[in-house]
């Protein structure tokens, strides 16, 4: 028998609930936003004027968030101790013309976002959720939690070199969800299905952005329990680990001495340059007009930016039992055994060997075991918003996350434990 877990799970099951909350990443920084309000932080609108007053703030654009806890008495150079996510992850999304079919079915047309495992979407139960846009400009968040769409998989007997040559997809052809039958296909109909949902009269929408999300809830897996599974943890668990982070650090009676910050961006997946991207200004914006805010000069903002540092968390891969060969042998990161530390020596991580002394110190700090990660010399090794942001601010950046298996799939898997060992470790990073 392995031994049970070590841990409380009150941190995993907030995890779950937190990505059955979060199918897009409009819901997302939503739940994060709600959850940060109850630790006493307030939203501040871009379009407003700033003032210095200390405590928590945050904004919200699109599917990003940043947060950040300006302590007492923080002078206009005090530097940035940041964690660094993402909200997306690889789905399938609402082309603008969603309404199509053929021979009796009913269709949605969708359009591959990011990499996702494509398998891992067939025969699923599938819902709709992202933001509608009014004619007023305003938004409305919709989530259909049930079983509407379904991408079906042709039969064997229709293909019988599936088995031989494996499966084979086009992402045009065969990736067309059904969600209903009916002879003529009516232009209008998902989105009037939406309103009437919603709750908002028909024809007031006037734009979407709309993804499908499986509606099987998160749980825990195995015979002790020992493992998690669940949609979106790439990166939301992250996202969530975050949240209660900073959450934690603002909530504490000693102060930081750095301000802690929370940084969660849209659009990883697909390169992350947009307006809620790593790579476009928002970050940079939203901690210099902090600064600025503050009675700060540019020479205090060139100060705080030097003594700044990001941890960029995302998740990495825990060594595959049925793959081992694809890993680095001498790196095997396993589940439940803490957080990674990813290298990479051409800059595909940000980490160097003075950021991994800085998260060293901040497992210890928490009593928090922590792995490496590096990849196969043989193998493209993936990136994360790191590199991004250590080149786009200057801003010292350290490259960990959490071991996963399935990365990309529809239901991903993790160590059941891993999310509590990484949300101490990143309480401990913000509180040094």
């Amino acid at each position: 028998m392995t031994e049970p877990a070590r841990f409380d799970r009150g941190h995993t099951d907030d995890l779950m609930t937190f990505l059955a909350a979060s199918p897009t990443p409009y819901h997302a920084v939503a739940t994060a936003a709600e959850r940060l309000e109850k630790a006493g932080f307030r939203q501040v609108a871009e379009t407003d004027a700033w003032d210095g007053t200390s405590g928590g703030k945050y904004v919200l654009r699109g599917g990003a968030i940043v947060a950040w806890y300006v302590p007492e008495g923080a002078a206009p150079h005090t530097p940035f101790r940041i964690v660094g996510a993402h909200t997306d992850s690889p789905n399938l999304r609402v082309k603008p013309l969603p309404d199509t079919g053929a021979h009796g079915w009913c269709q949605v047309a969708v359009e591959i976002y990011g990499g996702p495992l494509l398998n891992s979407w067939l025969d699923r139960d599938l819902g709709l959720a992202g933001r509608l846009t009014l004619r007023d400009g305003s938004t409305r968040l919709v989530n259909v939690d049930r079983p509407l769409l379904r991408v079906p998989q042709l039969a064997i007997h229709l293909d019988r070199s599936v088995t031989a040559d494996g499966l084979k997809l086009d992402k045009q052809r065969h990736m067309q969800p059904v969600w209903g039958l009916g002879r003529d296909v009516r232009d209008g109909d998902l989105i009037a299905f939406l309103e009437e949902t919603a709750g908002i009269p028909a024809g007031e929408v006037t734009g979407w952005d709309l993804m499908t999300h499986s509606v099987e809830a998160p749980a825990y897996l195995g015979r002790d329990r020992e493992l998690l599974a669940g949609p979106r943890m790439d990166n939301l668990l992250s996202v969530h680990a975050g949240t209660a982070a900073l959450a934690a650090v603002a909530s504490s009676s000693s102060q930081p001495a750095s301000i802690p910050v929370l940084a969660a961006f849209d659009h990883e997946e697909n390169g992350s340059q947009s307006d809620t991207g790593a790579d476009g200004p928002l970050l940079g914006t939203v901690l210099e007009r902090s600064v600025y805010a503050r009675g700060g000069s540019f020479e205090d903002r060139a100060r705080a930016f030097a003594g700044t540092i990001c941890l960029s968390s995302d998740t990495g891969h825990a060594v595959h039992p049925n793959y081992a060969e694809r890993h680095d042998p001498t790196h095997h990161p396993r589940v439940n055994g803490g957080p990674i530390l990813k290298v990479n020596v051409n800059n595909r991580y940000a980490t160097d060997g003075s950021g991994r002394a800085e998260f060293t110190a901040a497992c210890e700090a928490a009593d928090v075991p922590f792995q490496s990660f590096v990849s196969n010399n043989s193998m493209p090794c993936g990136t994360t918003i790191g590199p991004i942001t250590a080149a786009r601010h200057g801003i010292k950046t350290v490259d960990i996350g959490v071991a996963i298996l399935s990365m990309h799939s529809v239901r991903e898997l993790c160590g059941a434990d891993d999310p509590f060992l990484l949300a101490n470790a990143l309480t401990a990073f913000l509180e040094r």
